[in-house]
């Protein structure tokens, strides 16, 4: 059984053979039942709590990189090698009696170093010790030394110097990723490179991307380079890539493929690109895939998104003039329907005016997205100004059917909710000039908001009304809070309530007015 284990646990390669094993490895129980190959002399002098042979010789890793080889979550090596921990060597495997009275677990004491070497292994000529940086941690493998040094030429210039009186011996100290390491000596013994990366998984290749271009493992740089290529990326692996790219230098000709995926070979702004997709959805048709494209979009502008660097990502200008396409093409719906309709039959009105509502719709929300990018950009002064100025959508508006023409009015409600929580300041004439084309409509039309919504929050529309009323001169404000006053008393509920403002409004107007400012002269 044990030695059925012992064949069964071996790795071979297709060139040649090697096998491994870990230091700090407690003896197991079974040592004093049954026969096994000794281990190293007992003369041999400790390092770290472990015994290691003689004549080595101690070599660091070349200063190519500053020794920062990450470990990688998916390591077949995690949780394996940490000294605390008992571990079976792979060489002492014996079957255990189930009616054996096992001793209760005790404290193993220090562990001497373990490194197997199977007799009919042929071609294991050189042990290599891989020491962690803290020294913690050793891992131990046979090795094939024609192979290593045919793959490395770091390894290829220690070689010679390694080992006297005996089999050949190389100890590299100071390694921070171990896992990664003994993986990359691994991969120099198999034949096919890209199938052991492909089973290994991304984060493992990066890290052996790393240590091959530290010990200059030729044959491991291009497979490492090939497979990450051609496989995805999440942003975990991106960051460890360019970090890997930023520590070590790699052939242009072999690294291009990698690079192009890992920033553009052109440098360019975003500034363009983001005009084309709001204009791609402010002229798309579908209705669901515009909703999605907004949300997409408006992700990749908010302030706090991760791809957004900078504020200088959205042309102001362009977008302001995709808000005057949007306008005028409202304009020119509204013109449609002011005049004289020639036929009489009423569903074919119907069927008429059914896509003129979807069309007037679509270029409301995309005003109303458009003031929310320039809103959240602080870039919405000249919107409150270019909406106030709509002379021609105010008096067709009048004229225009109640199905539709609140949409103008959901416009207005956004900029009124602006202006009414400080979201946006204007000067005292342009919003005098607001109220003056656009409260009336807000009057009239306050009764389809509240039944179409669409996300209009009304209470805030309401209040946000109010509040905005109360930042004009107070007699503007009488005349406005009048011309609601007499809506309110008629239409109740179809009225926006604005009696909080109201009653903040004669407050100000006639309770306190008994108190007059000082006189500069006396």
């Amino acid at each position: 059984m044990a030695d059925y284990a012992a064949r069964h646990l071996r790795r071979r390669g297709a060139a040649a053979g090697w096998c491994c094993s870990f230091a700090g490895v407690p003896p197991s129980p079974e040592h004093h039942h049954h026969n096994h190959r000794s281990l190293p002399s007992p003369a041999a002098p400790r390092v770290g709590g472990f015994v290691v042979g003689g004549g080595a010789q101690k070599q660091h890793l070349p200063p190519k990189s500053p020794s920062s080889f990450h470990s990688s979550p998916s390591s077949k090596l995690a949780g394996l090698i940490d000294y605390p921990r008992r571990i079976l060597s792979p060489g002492r495997v014996s079957p255990i009696d189930p009616d054996a009275d096992l001793p209760l677990p005790r404290e193993p004491e220090p562990a001497p170093f373990v490194a197997v070497r199977e007799e009919d292994e042929e071609g294991l000529d050189l042990r290599l010790c891989l020491r962690e940086r803290d020294g913690g941690c050793v891992v131990v493998m046979e090795l094939d030394s024609a192979v290593l040094c045919q793959s490395s030429a770091f390894f290829a210039a220690m070689a010679p110097a390694a080992g006297a009186g005996g089999g050949k011996r190389i100890e590299v100290d100071g390694v921070e990723n171990l896992a990664a390491f003994r993986d990359a000596v691994e991969l120099m013994f198999e034949d096919d490179p890209l199938q052991w990366l492909a089973r290994a998984g991304m984060s493992r290749a990066i890290g052996v991307l790393e240590v091959a271009s530290s010990i200059m493992f030729d044959r491991g740089i291009r497979s490492c380079l090939e497979y990450v290529e051609a496989v995805p990326w999440n942003e975990n692996e991106e960051e460890k890539l360019k970090n890997v790219f930023a520590r070590c230098t790699f052939d242009e000709a072999l690294s291009k493929d990698v690079l192009a995926r890992l920033q553009p070979r052109h440098e360019s702004s975003s500034e363009d690109l983001t005009v084309q997709l709001i204009q791609s959805v402010t002229s798309s048709t579908n209705n669901g895939a515009r909703k999605d494209m907004q949300s997409l979009i408006n992700g990749l502008l908010s302030k706090s998104s991760v791809y957004k660097k900078d504020l200088s990502g959205l042309n102001k200008v362009s977008l302001y003039q995709i808000c005057c396409s949007c306008m005028n093409i409202l304009v020119e719906l509204f013109k449609e329907d002011s005049e004289p309709i020639c036929h009489t039959d009423q569903a074919l009105k119907v069927m008429i005016s059914k896509p003129k509502i979807e069309r007037v719709s679509r270029e409301s929300e995309n005003l109303n997205w458009i003031f929310e990018i320039l809103l959240n950009n602080d870039m919405a002064e000249n919107f409150v100004e270019l909406w106030a100025n709509q002379d021609e959508l105010i008096n067709v508006h009048e004229q225009a059917s109640p199905m539709f023409r609140y949409e103008l009015s959901r416009i207005s409600a956004n900029v009124f909710i602006a202006l009414g929580k400080g979201k946006v300041q204007c000067p005292s004439d342009l919003r005098s000039q607001l109220f003056q084309g656009w409260f009336t409509a807000m009057l009239t039309d306050f009764g389809w908001l509240q039944r179409c919504s669409k996300g209009l929050d009304v209470r805030v529309l309401e209040d946000s009304l109010g509040q905005a009323l109360l930042t004009l001169p107070l007699q503007e404000q009488q005349t406005y809070f009048e011309e609601w006053f007499q809506c309110f008393a008629s239409r109740g509920t179809e009225c926006p309530n604005l009696s909080r403002a109201f009653q903040v409004w004669w407050r100000r107007s006639f309770v306190r007015s008994s108190v007059e400012p000082c006189s500069s002269s006396r």
